[in-house]
């Protein structure tokens, strides 16, 4: 009875270990290099019982055990973890630990997670604030509905909206008192900063991973530790390492240990590591050299072993047959990328660690002005002139521009290209010679960079339009001029501290390197030529990251706290799914109305039957499959893979990926990130399809709500040549060009009657400007507000050879921007539909735009 009650005063330490342990094992869920074997984590757990310092008390100590315990795991675990990652592993362990304390019920985790994404904005309660976002709205409605101390959260910002208004606009909301809660908050000690986490989730989505760092700081069983930077030097895995347990470095872009490990072996004054680059024909040669480095007490680096994946299943085996003889100086090094088939044992026997290269313009540049890196004191030399040195600094910084910029997503590059040093290399060689042979031709030098070596790996035509640009504004004449700064000239925010970041000319390598740490911390958006909102998308991109990743790691059954089996939840929404969809459109019936609005000879009413025969496809597949869901649940039929997908898919308020997706991959209905979103959007076809095929055509066409976009511009373009097809001077549908004006019609009221040529779309959005009604041109953005609503733009055909089209281009002065319309804020050539032409003010002429990455969105999820 003694050594029972000891061993329960022990249990809180086993919980904790219990909580740990398989927080690690669900990290491997979203990387399948993430993995830790029972044995690493034992030696861990009872490490931590040495480690931990004693004391008489029991409790005291258990106490200081699971400290301890939970920091050395946090420490193991966090140096194998790419930066994307460590902050979900902290969130997951943190929220595990309430969860098992019983202060957070596990149901509260699916709204952090979710929000308001099961919810149709058309189908809850109205929204009363104009101030605030619909998203933010429906995770208003859900945080309402799932967490009883938020239950009366909407009654009481209705009552103190102005206070609450100035609280969602601020810069840094989470800095501030909460209005109405801040007290309720500080009351609330062990799940006071969770609450305000989801406050801040719900409200302000660009905030969550700044307040998730301040929810594991201010969570009593975490602390500062678990957020402060840390960095695992070589030396500090070397101290830790043993000769039978190798080490597996995960590799990212620009990383590589290789330097460091040579480094550290001419310090303990050890013979130079054997370094073996895996591929064809290597692994015997590793294998020699892995045997006689346990002879002889050497170390062996293998290199890029994710192509060696033959040597890797045997690795384990040829590990354990050595571990007898082995030197005690004997070290192995392993370099990898990770790989979906890379062995298992060897990844649970290795310790890993990565080595992600720091992030930033200044990070950059001092890399590319490092030797034997890019740029030493001869390359500086080779050219006696300041032109040159100038130059070298203009391609180094455009260089550190375009790969910074790809933070940014689909607003910085369409396709995120991986440039190399090689791509930098090649640039500075042509400069080199083309200098040597007299003066410099900027337009061939222009293109050189922009098309032939940086622009032989990108695919994307806007991408390609994007580097053209940069080169065009970065690398002339001026650039040599004294004085020159890539700052922006009319800045919004401006540049911290003022800074000037200039093509200096100086002569030593070591000025430039001085020149280059003296960068702000932050890069401000402003200088890759993007507006300050573009940090805000950055933000939001990285916090839905996120919640995607931790995600991932949710188990995928048993019931929440109310005791409502997942099953029950989703059969209940599949019913009310169900209850909302629209009726089939049946084909004698569709045929018939087609026939009434002129037939198969309006090019119209063709796009229109091909819409109509895809939507159906799109209702019958979602009616069947909710309907044998309902029937598996009840198990009545099979619960197969794909409607276990879909059960998985509704309860997280995802689209099930078949409703989105056929079976080869393609796209099957439309893509958008909630349910909610994705439903409401069917619904809002099925009007517009509907009011159409009962005999009123739109005045006014929501191109969002169309499969093929495209389609619908094509048969437009058809029936303008047409009208033009009578007369002597007849159109051929080859030479008709799209041409757009932007209206000043805002509402869809407004618009009495379709245009008498071409037609009016609405529902575009902009993205990376705003657009003016008095001016009727291009603008900044709003501060904070990522998207702008474009008015109706009037769509029509015109002849690209007719005179008129070519006087009318002679005579027009105004600045044009070929401005790109995409389906999805995804922006890719697959997705893009046409080019509008919008008017732009003389002082911030096409390229401003095309550096702001401005774009118009039929959806901007």
């Amino acid at each position: 009875t003694n050594i029972a009650k000891k061993r329960e005063q022990f249990r809180p330490a086993a919980t904790r270990g219990s909580v740990l342990y398989f927080s690690i094992v669900e990290m491997s869920l979203v990387n399948v290099m993430y993995q830790t074997s029972l044995v690493q984590f034992l030696q861990l757990f009872m490490g931590s019982m040495e480690e931990a310092e004693k004391a008489s008390l029991a409790s005291k100590r258990v106490s200081n055990i699971i400290e301890t315990m939970t920091y050395m795991t946090y420490r193991y675990v966090n140096r194998g973890l790419y930066e994307k990652d460590k902050l979900t592993f902290v969130l997951l362990v943190t929220m595990k630990i309430l969860v098992t304390a019983g202060h957070l019920k596990s149901s509260a985790v699916p709204v952090f997670l979710r929000g308001g994404a099961a919810l149709d904005i058309n189908n809850v309660r109205k929204k009363p604030f104009k101030w605030m976002s619909d998203d933010a709205w429906l995770n208003l409605v859900q945080l309402c509905e799932s967490i009883m101390f938020y239950s009366n959260l909407i009654g009481d910002m209705i009552s103190n909206e102005n206070v609450w208004k100035r609280w969602y606009e601020d810069n840094r909301p989470e800095e501030l008192s909460v209005p109405d809660y801040e007290q309720k908050l500080i009351d609330q000690t062990d799940i006071g900063p969770f609450l305000k986490l989801l406050l801040i989730r719900c409200l302000r989505v660009d905030r969550s991973i700044l307040m998730c760092k301040e929810f594991i700081r201010n969570t009593s069983v975490m602390g500062p530790a678990f957020v402060e930077p840390v960095t695992d030097t070589i030396e500090m895995v070397y101290e830790e390492m043993k000769p039978d347990v190798p080490v597996i470095f995960l590799l990212s872009r620009g990383s590589d240990p290789t330097d460091g490990i040579i480094e550290l072996c001419r310090k303990k004054k050890l013979p130079a590591p054997a370094v073996i680059s895996l591929g064809e024909g290597q692994e015997p040669v590793a294998l020699k050299a892995i045997n006689a480095g346990v002879v002889n007490g050497t170390w062996v680096l293998l290199q890029n072993c994710e192509l060696g994946l033959g040597l890797m299943f045997e690795m384990e085996a040829v590990i354990n047959k050595l571990k007898g003889n082995m030197d005690p100086n004997f070290r192995l090094f392993i370099t990898a990328l990770p790989h979906p088939e890379f062995p298992l044992g060897l990844l649970q026997m290795c310790s890993k660690v990565t080595n992600d290269p720091p992030s930033g313009l200044r990070a950059g540049l001092l890399r590319s002005f490092t030797p034997g890196v890019m740029i030493d004191q001869d390359r500086l030399e080779r050219v006696e002139t300041p032109q040159w040195r100038q130059l070298l600094f203009a391609l180094c910084f455009l260089h550190s521009i375009v790969q910074e910029r790809r933070k940014f997503g689909p607003l910085g590059w369409c396709v995120p290209y991986e440039y190399s040093n090689g791509d930098l290399q090649s640039c500075m060689l042509f400069l080199e010679k083309h200098l040597y042979n007299g003066e410099i031709s900027w337009e061939t030098f222009q293109y050189m960079v922009s098309d032939v070596q940086y622009g032989g790996k990108i695919t994307d035509s806007l991408d390609v339009r994007l580097f053209r640009t940069y080169t065009k504004e970065w690398l002339t004449e001026k650039t040599c001029e004294e004085g020159y700064t890539f700052n922006p000239s009319m800045p919004i925010v401006g540049i911290p501290n003022d800074f000037q970041y200039n093509p200096n000319s100086f002569s030593e390598r070591s000025d430039f390197r001085k020149y280059i740490e003296g960068f702000p911390e932050a890069d401000p958006p402003e200088i890759f030529g993007l507006h300050p909102n573009a940090d805000l998308t950055y933000l939001v991109k990285e916090s839905n990251s996120l919640f995607k990743t931790l995600g991932e790691t949710q188990p995928k059954g048993g019931g929440n706290d109310g005791g409502i089996p997942r099953e029950d939840v989703v059969y209940k929404k599949a019913s009310e799914l169900l209850s909302r969809l629209p009726e089939d459109y049946e084909e004698d019936d569709y045929n018939a109305k087609i026939r009434k609005l002129g037939g198969m000879n309006v090019p119209m009413n063709i796009f229109l039957f091909q819409e109509i025969q895809r939507f159906q496809n799109v209702i019958s597949k979602v009616r069947s499959t909710l309907l044998q869901l309902q029937l598996a649940i009840k198990g009545e039929v099979v619960m197969t893979s794909e409607l276990q997908e879909t059960l998985d898919s509704v309860f997280d308020a995802r689209v099930p990926h078949y409703w989105e997706n056929t079976l080869t991959g393609d796209e099957f209905s439309w893509r958008l990130p909630t349910l909610g979103l994705w439903f409401s959007s069917l619904l809002d076809r099925d009007k517009q399809y509907r009011t159409w095929l009962n005999g009123i055509r739109p005045n006014s066409y929501w191109l969002t709500g169309f499969f093929n976009p495209n389609g619908c511009l094509t048969a437009m373009k058809q029936e303008v040549a047409r009208n033009h097809n009578k007369g002597e001077k007849k159109w051929s549908l080859n030479e008709v060009v799209y041409h757009t004006e932007v209206t000043n019609i805002e509402r869809l009221e407004q618009i009495k009657a379709p245009p008498d040529e071409g037609i009016y779309v609405h529902g575009l959005t902009l993205e990376g400007a705003a657009w003016s009604r008095a001016e009727g041109n291009l603008v900044e953005s709003a501060p904070k507000t990522l998207f702008a609503l474009l008015p109706v733009l009037y769509v029509t055909g015109k002849n690209v050879r007719s005179q008129e089209e070519k006087t009318e281009k002679k005579e027009r002065k105004v600045l044009q921007y070929e401005c790109p319309v995409y389906k999805y804020a995804c922006r890719t050539d697959q997705y893009l539909i046409f080019f509008a032409s919008l008017n732009c003010p003389k002082e911030k002429p096409p390229n401003h735009w095309c550096l702001r990455g401005s774009a118009l969105l039929c959806n901007t999820s």
